[in-house]
């Protein structure tokens, strides 16, 4: 199995955000790869994956970093393919890395999702490769429409709360 999205982190820190995104590819059956490499710590190897990112089969890279957050950009530099970045909470509430991220210069863009919003960026790619894959396609309908029942049953059961002034 090759994996056709990579979720980078800047490190093994960002795991507890970056799980989201797992689970959602995970649960659609996408096949993915999860790395640990810094734009500041491990240049070299980040250029080394992202260049080499394409050809082994890569169609998305999801990337999360907090505070500079400059691991988005960095990756985008240096490939045509799609990148999410997901901004990490750890100083300034998160919003310096957001703004690291949505920030980029002109051509070199990458998609941003909310502070450590990384379900939606899981979600994102997956859209992405639903482009060419009518199975992931058919994935993320599913997925919607068990978005939509959770709302209908939440209906319901607040049916059920009673104040006396409370009308429905």
């Amino acid at each position: 199995m090759k994996p056709l999205v990579s979720i980078i982190m800047g490190s093994t820190s960002d795991m507890p955000v970056m799980e989201a995104a797992a689970k959602i590819l995970n649960d659609m059956e996408i096949p993915f790869e999860i790395n640990a490499l810094s734009a500041h710590r491990t240049p070299e190897e980040v250029e080394k994956f992202t260049k080499n990112a394409s050809s082994r089969g890569i169609k998305v890279i999801i990337a999360a970093a907090g505070m500079a957050a400059h691991l988005p950009g960095v990756i985008a530099s240096m490939t045509t393919l799609p990148v999410i970045g997901v901004p990490v909470k750890s100083s300034m509430e998160g919003l310096d890395a957001l703004l690291s991220i949505v920030q980029m210069p002109p051509g070199i863009p990458v998609a941003a999702v909310g502070i450590n919003a990384a379900q939606n960026a899981g979600i994102l790619a997956a859209q992405i490769i639903a482009l060419s894959d009518n199975r992931v396609a058919a994935a993320l309908k599913k997925n919607k429409e068990g978005l939509k029942k959770k709302i209908v049953q939440a209906n319901k059961e607040l049916e059920k709360v009673k104040f006396k002034f409370k009308t429905n």
